[in-house]
């Protein structure tokens, strides 16, 4: 039997151990059922096929072997290994050959047990050592025909790996080839945004193949290929579950070689229901802030989004979309620039400061009394959607609420002490506050004070055709109130007042024409502070929005919230 054709049976042999259903070729069927039966002599073997890559499961100090065939003297090779969660020791070796058989013209093939022996004594001519975490290959011009063995390692923890083999390597060429300058660079650099730019790999332009580009980012390291990001990404999705031991071949390996594995096979003998193991016992790693985007063949990028003053790492990998293999450029790291430093705004005892804050922004007042105090009151009123207010004195937390409307605090105060208030703004638009402070006890508030419900009813059964009859709440305190009214068109909707509802703009910034008249009110029993008032003078079928101002003791003004009504067409 010639040398090559004795090792191709060898390899069918270790196929057999996980399709025993199947009919295997072999020049001698006799020797093929002894190889079978003794499964001992194969465990933990699988096969590699040549020109395609492959995924692998190794649970920690537990070695794995891989065979590949080489059919003629004088071949080419090559066999790279990815590690994607831990590093691996990997070890290639070439198998020796059995002896044939002795010269006393039998024809008979050594017993199987001499066979067993020679290639447990004798492990082999190795070629190859690697241990680490890179992506690294063995690549051999010429080789001789034989059995070669790829056993690895993972010391540190249960980890995924991808094998490739080829005895083509020059016309394969599975992944992409980086320029000649692989370094990822960043060209411009933001508080929130970071550009970058690579050369493109010539896989793409020059040989014709698809090829995409993936950018990973991460506050953590590095990555030194795609499958040890995607690892980190997803352990369900990203990457092949850990198979149960001693399942060895995929439906792959067997679908390579000519073998179609049925659902028989692989469900019934091993109790395995799918090619994935169940969720209960998938558990995913913690997550991380790590981000992958595929962004086809471009080669320049602007990941947004970032946080300031914060230190990303930038990997792009190359991809191959007909094999889904990949190459790694050289990733970057870069730090985004810090938040521009805003201006403190100082409080005046007593006096009401007006403050701007843009979108999802953020400001800072400062309140430093002069004289000792036993307690600061702070009055906040957010014009538009709520805030969050934050105070500190000397560093040391005293209030964290969001506001809405109109809001007094009493704080407790501390000789000398300095106050620190930081207004965050909404996440829906820019915001508008009035905010004072003052440690005079006998100070006026001065915002008028609300109801809890600042919303103005309608009354449907007292509608006309040129009036309309609405009511609002009061409180204890006697304030002067102002009706407001302004035609709009019938496609003036809720929307649109809610964007128009600022509670700061008072009476002041309307036309004369509008006011309908101002009234005094209050009531000592808050359950009967309620007052009503009809607006006559309306046109027929027409749609008026509707303010009510209350404006307090200083001149300040807070509007309640806008109605909508329309006057009866036909009366």
């Amino acid at each position: 039997m010639r040398p090559w054709r004795r090792w191709t049976a060898v390899l069918l042999a270790l196929l057999a151990l996980e399709a025993s259903a199947q009919k295997l070729p072999t020049r001698d069927e006799g020797l093929f059922q002894m190889q079978i039966r003794d499964k001992s002599l194969f465990h933990d073997s699988s096969v590699v096929p040549d020109g395609a890559e492959i995924s692998g499961y190794l649970f920690r100090d537990t070695p794995k072997r891989y065979y590949f065939v080489v059919e003629e003297d004088n071949t080419p090779l090559s066999v790279t290994v990815t590690p994607c969660d831990a590093p691996l020791e990997w070890k290639l070796t070439l198998q020796e050959l059995p002896e044939e058989a002795s010269g006393e013209a039998s024809g008979e093939p050594e017993p199987l047990d001499e066979q067993k022996r020679q290639m447990t004594v004798d492990e082999g001519t190795e070629l190859f050592t690697y241990k680490g975490n890179d992506v690294e290959a063995y690549v051999a011009t010429s080789t001789p025909a034989g059995l070669y063995q790829l056993e690895l390692l993972s010391t540190e923890k249960d980890s995924n790996f991808k094998v490739y083999a080829t005895t083509t390597p020059e016309s394969d060429q599975p992944y992409p080839e980086l320029p000649f300058d692989p370094r990822v660079d960043v060209t411009a650099l933001g508080r929130t945004t970071v550009t970058l730019a690579w050369k493109p790999t010539p896989t793409g332009f020059l040989m014709g193949q698809p090829v995409q580009y993936c950018v990973v980012i991460n506050k953590e390291h590095n990555f030194k290929s795609m499958c040890a990001a995607e690892a980190k990404m997803s352990a369900d999705d990203a990457f092949m579950l850990a198979p149960k031991p001693g399942r060895d071949f995929s439906p792959f390996d067997f679908a390579h070689f000519g073998f179609v594995p049925s659902d028989n096979v692989f469900g019934k003998e091993r109790g395995l229901t799918s090619n994935r193991i169940s969720r209960a016992h998938a558990t995913k790693p913690k997550a991380l802030d790590l981000q992958k985007v595929c962004i086809g063949n471009k080669n320049i990028f602007t990941v947004s989004d970032l946080k300031p003053d914060t230190q990303y790492y930038f990997d792009v990998f190359a991809v191959n979309s007909a094999t889904n293999t990949s190459t790694a450029y050289v990733g970057t790291f870069a730090r985004t620039k810090e938040e521009a430093r805003q201006k403190t705004v100082e409080l005046k005892d007593g006096r009401v400061s007006d403050v701007f804050i843009k979108r999802k922004g953020s400001k800072f007042l400062r309140f430093a009394p002069v004289s000792s105090h036993q307690r600061v009151t702070l009055s906040v009123h957010a014009c538009l959607d709520a805030v969050q207010v934050q105070v500190r004195r000397d560093g040391k937390l005293l209030l964290s609420q969001n506001v809405e409307g109109v809001r007094q605090f009493q704080l407790r105060g501390k000789p000398k002490g300095k106050y620190l208030i930081r207004l965050r703004g909404s996440r829906k638009g820019a915001s508008t506050l009035k905010v004072l402070a003052t440690t005079r006890p006998s100070s006026k508030q001065p915002f008028p004070s609300l109801p809890e419900d600042t919303r103005i009813k309608a009354f449907d059964k007292l509608r006309t055709c040129s009036s309309a009859t609405v009511a609002w709440l009061g409180t204890q305190d006697r304030n002067k109130y102002c009706i407001y009214r302004k035609e709009v068109a019938e496609s003036y909707g809720e929307e649109q007042r809610r964007r128009e509802q600022n509670q700061c703009a008072g009476p002041e910034t309307r036309r004369k024409s509008e006011k309908v008249l101002c009234k005094y009110f209050h009531s000592p029993n808050l359950q009967k502070a309620v007052t009503t008032e009809t607006i006559a003078g309306l046109e027929a079928g027409k749609t008026y929005l509707l303010d009510v101002y209350v404006v307090g003791h200083s001149g300040h003004s807070v509007k309640y919230q806008s109605k909508l009504v329309k006057t009866r067409k036909y009366c």
